[in-house]
């Protein structure tokens, strides 16, 4: 199908979709055109239907608003003047159509209290398997009266879940598309460069891993590092208000994990726990940065350490964290409080008689064991839950792997949690 006014050629399963009524599902794997096909889908359906209710949802406000940008750039290219103007033009948040239809854009959050008491016609929910499984609970009453169609799009994660039910489920049409499908159909200029970018993700990945992330298949094998369980226990503080933390305290004892990131990479983070106490660890700030250079970052890092003066800066040197571990060795302030961690030795005991390599599995386990003793509390934040969901573990010939596609987070979580070894804490890590 060609829509000669938008330049749109949809492949032939996408079509299959916009002629679908009722509850769809979509598990696709990455980079096949999942978001492009449902924005065409939520934007018909607002342009041909009058007031009508329409929400889109994430577990985070960025996801959301991905979806929620090309529902508006559809209809803006297909019938902008259906769209209100004045003080009822687009938010953020909110599309108002002549027709009296509104598009909702909202993330859910961990427990969905803030889309509770709406009442809607249909629901988009981007990434649907990663949204905690408590917010379903608050979502789909809004569709009790209406009798209103959900349609969930995601990348599959896992054989649980309410995203993986409903591809089950009778009531819902199920579509399994692979990226490799999908490349192999379209256009020879357009099909090189995808099945070159293929050839290297599956030089990357395991087989079991390749097959979720592009094969749009539910694993088996492929497990949950931390379990929502755990990270609903331990995710529990809020933000400290300003005034809340006592900088000019002498006995502070704060530390800062960072993730670089790269201008075309994921998100920078930058997670400082407190480990004052001797009996717990807190976290205070979980700060993302997009699109960053090496200067900015550690810019950030630098402004950090003015503020909270920091004990330890920890950061992986490889790769992109090699320029800013070198600019923090420049800077009188920081040098001799940033220590890399990339495949560095580490102690097994206090006096550091025994040593081995540092691997990013010892790094993890680290974080859970913590989690699990009840002995680290993290924000309140549904950014950090579904980068601790994200993370998956697997063996290969016999050799345990972990990987995750929105792990920025907790790479820097992992990172300030090595703390223990630097800081004379009864929960000292074995």
């Amino acid at each position: 199908m060609e829509n000669s006014k938008l330049s749109l050629r949809l492949d032939d399963w996408q079509k299959q979709v916009l002629a679908t009524t009722g509850n769809i599902c979509l598990c696709s794997g990455r980079q096949v055109g999942k978001s492009t096909v449902i924005a065409i889908d939520a934007g018909e359906y607002a342009l041909n239907h009058k007031n009508k209710e329409i929400m889109i949802i994430s577990a985070v406000e960025r996801q959301a608003l991905l979806l929620f940008e090309k529902v508006l750039a559809y209809i803006h290219q297909k019938d902008k003047k259906m769209i209100k103007k004045g003080k009822e033009r687009p938010t953020k948040h909110e599309i108002r159509l002549i027709n009296g239809s509104i598009i909702r854009c909202l993330p859910t959050g961990l427990s969905g209290h803030g889309i509770r008491g709406f009442t809607i016609n249909r629901l988009y929910a981007d990434e649907a398997a990663f949204i905690p499984e408590d917010v379903w609970q608050a979502v789909t009453p809004m569709l009790a009266t209406t009798g209103g169609d959900i349609v969930l799009l995601s990348t599959p994660f896992g054989r649980e879940g309410y995203f993986y039910r409903c591809f089950n489920d009778d009531n819902f049409k199920s579509f399994q598309i692979s990226t490799e499908e999908v490349a192999n159909k379209r256009d020879p200029t357009m099909r090189e460069r995808m099945l070159d970018f293929i050839k290297l993700e599956k030089q990357r990945m395991s087989k079991r891993q390749y097959a979720q992330e592009y094969g749009g298949e539910f694993i088996d094998e492929l497990q949950q590092f931390f379990s929502d369980e755990l990270i609903k226990k331990t995710l529990t503080l809020s933000r400290r208000k300003s005034g809340g933390f006592n900088l000019s305290s002498p006995n502070r004892s704060l530390f800062l994990g960072v993730d670089c990131a790269g201008l075309g990479g994921d998100e920078s983070t930058f997670e400082i726990l407190d480990a004052t106490h001797s009996d717990r660890i807190e976290h205070i700030e979980n700060i993302t940065r997009q699109r960053t250079l090496t200067t900015q970052i550690t810019r950030e890092i630098l402004m950090l350490n003015s503020k909270y003066d920091l004990q330890k800066i920890f950061l992986d040197d490889g790769g992109l964290g090699f320029g800013v571990f070198s600019q923090l060795l420049e800077e009188e302030s920081t040098r001799r409080k940033t220590i890399p961690i990339n495949n560095a030795s580490r102690s097994l005991d206090r006096d550091g008689t025994r040593k081995k390599k540092l691997l990013k599995e010892d790094l993890y386990n680290n974080l859970l064991r913590l989690m699990e003793r009840n002995e680290i509390k993290l924000l309140d934040d549904p950014e950090v839950y579904e980068s601790l969901k994200s993370v998956q573990y697997e063996y290969v010939d016999g050799k345990f792997r972990i990987f995750g596609n929105y792990t920025h987070i907790v790479e820097g979580l992992i990172r300030a949690a090595w703390c223990v070894k630097y800081k004379n804490l009864s929960i000292w890590i074995k």
